[in-house]
């Protein structure tokens, strides 16, 4: 499972400052436009590159293992986890600017709130205040210095905490086929790193990036040494595309010998212009993290996306996992699981999703212990301005 300490009361002081500091140098920058002609709203937005997200949804589940909060529980599902209860799963606020000639500078802010930032806190970012019944629903994201050195056509350099570069899959559902993750992606992958990234583009088919970061979600390091990220983005084709990830490094609080490592390989086919066929494998290892010494799990995804118009979209997404140690889910099992979703996008900005899933174990790890198998049915609202 990814390993997050939970970021509250350090996180909201840090998102404050960041956001005044963001406000504060964006009204110095504005300043004589403004005393001249005032600026419009859609002008700061589109200068300090603002958007906002809003997501939620209900998962409805008729044979939920029964939690203390009484709505229910999708066991082995880590962001979608509550059954049947309306959810805000994520608001978000987002600044970026990308450096876009060498020589120039950037950055990116995204602050989150909601269900999901209950889930996301890297460690080290902050604690939970005493006596609180829940974790802190607020995050910061990302938050990252970009620059483009003037080398070539511009290694580009982002100094930071940001999201992983590792697997198909990413936090917002907007952005992904389906409304729920991958078995992958939570069990199998980091969410973010803090660090620094280094990535430069050698021709348009061409692309590699070199990390030094703390590690899997560890806003501050829990050891003495860094993990290293290699990533190798190819296109040769205006059919396939993909990345070869790699990233390695000692993991374990005050443990710098023992390594954890994951090979992440992400491949996208396009043979026609609204069919697209993202595969997305899995292999990971970590030395002597278990009784009997290492621990490995993998895992295969792939996922088939119709458009049938620019208003509907299907979606199918197929995935087997093998924790075949139980360090990832706590159980020695291998997992299935097959979803069909469907977009309908109204207006361009708003997307509503539903979804039907069916997931499967060779153990009984659902239904409180005492099924194989588990079937949701869900509804995903999101909305981007």
């Amino acid at each position: 499972m990814k390993m997050r300490r939970i970021g509250a009361m350090l996180g909201v002081k840090i998102g404050t400052a960041v956001f005044c500091a963001v406000a504060a140098m964006s009204s110095f920058a504005f300043a004589e436009e403004s005393k001249s002609a005032g600026l419009k709203p859609e002008d700061v937005k589109s200068a300090l590159g603002m958007s906002v997200y809003l997501q939620g949804g209900y998962t409805y589940n008729g044979n939920a293992s029964l939690t203390s909060e009484g709505s229910g529980q999708n066991d082995l599902r880590w962001l979608d986890h509550t059954a049947n209860s309306f959810g805000l799963d994520l608001a978000q606020l987002v600044f970026l600017k990308d450096p876009t000639a060498p020589g120039t500078l950037g950055f990116k802010v995204k602050i989150s709130a909601g269900e999901y930032a209950k889930l996301i806190h890297a460690s080290g970012l902050g604690t939970q205040p005493t006596g609180t019944a829940n974790p802190e629903s607020f995050d910061i994201t990302e938050a990252f210095i970009s620059y483009s050195a003037p080398i070539g056509k511009g290694l580009r350099l982002d100094f930071g905490k940001m999201m992983t570069f590792i697997g198909a899959e990413v936090l917002e559902a907007k952005d992904n086929a389906n409304y729920s993750r991958s078995f992958l992606f939570n069990y199998a992958e980091p969410l973010t790193h803090t660090g620094l990234k280094m990535s430069y583009a050698f021709t348009d088919a061409v692309s590699a990036a070199l990390l030094i970061v703390n590690g899997w979600d560890n806003a501050t390091d829990n050891n003495k040494a860094k993990s290293v990220g290699l990533s190798l983005g190819l296109a040769p084709s205006e059919v396939i595309s993909g990345y070869i990830n790699y990233i390695q490094g000692p993991e374990q609080t005050d443990n710098t010998r023992d390594n954890r490592s994951l090979l992440d390989i992400v491949a996208t086919i396009k043979p026609v212009k609204p069919l697209s066929i993202i595969l997305n494998y899995d292999d990971g290892k970590e030395e002597n993290v278990i009784p009997t010494g290492d621990a490995a799990w993998s895992g295969l995804s792939c996922i088939v996306k119709y458009d049938i118009s620019d208003t509907y979209s299907v979606a199918l997404r197929g995935e087997y996992f093998d924790d075949e140690d139980g360090y990832r889910t706590g159980t020695v099992q291998k997992l299935k699981e097959i979803t069909v979703s469907g977009d309908i996008r109204l207006g361009g900005s708003l997307i509503v999703r539903p979804e039907y899933r069916h997931d499967s174990s060779d153990k009984q790890s659902f239904d409180n212990g005492t099924k194989k198998k588990q079937d949701t049915i869900a509804l995903g609202v999101m909305y981007t301005w």
